[in-house]
């Protein structure tokens, strides 16, 4: 599922389990994760309720320079972030957002398509991995 930037997919596993599998995954890939935050943890922490919502941050510096050295506003978008959530049926997503979209929001232009591609086949492949696709 796509739209307005994101990129969603199904996950097979919880929430918990679909992030540590991206962790191993983006990890063996050679990508650094750089942070996870536990939405619905720190909700707990000042008593309001949030269904199970992880997001992973991670990147490679040689993904994403490229497109910095480009446009560097991008540098707020990236490193990359990978949004693992359960809705009210409790069913698990993994939401993304699409490096075309991003390309196209900071204007990087035809010189970054490659980059951009790379980046986007390779943010599917771990997503996908990580979900059990």
């Amino acid at each position: 599922m796509t739209g307005d930037g994101l990129i969603t997919t199904a996950s097979r596993f919880s929430v918990k389990e679909t992030i540590d599998r991206l962790v191993s995954t983006v990890s063996t890939r050679g990508m650094m994760v750089f942070g996870r935050v536990d939405h619905a943890a720190n909700a707990k922490q000042v008593d309001m309720p949030l269904r199970p919502t992880e997001v992973l941050i991670f990147g490679n510096a040689r993904g994403g320079t490229p497109l910095m050295q480009a446009r560097q506003t991008i540098g707020i978008d990236l490193p990359l972030k990978a949004l693992a959530w359960e809705d009210a049926d409790g069913k698990t997503w993994v939401t993304t957002s699409d490096p075309a979209w991003l390309a196209r929001r900071h204007d990087l232009g035809a010189e970054a398509e490659g980059a951009v591609e790379a980046m986007r086949a390779g943010l599917a492949a771990v997503t996908k991995a990580a979900a059990g696709e």
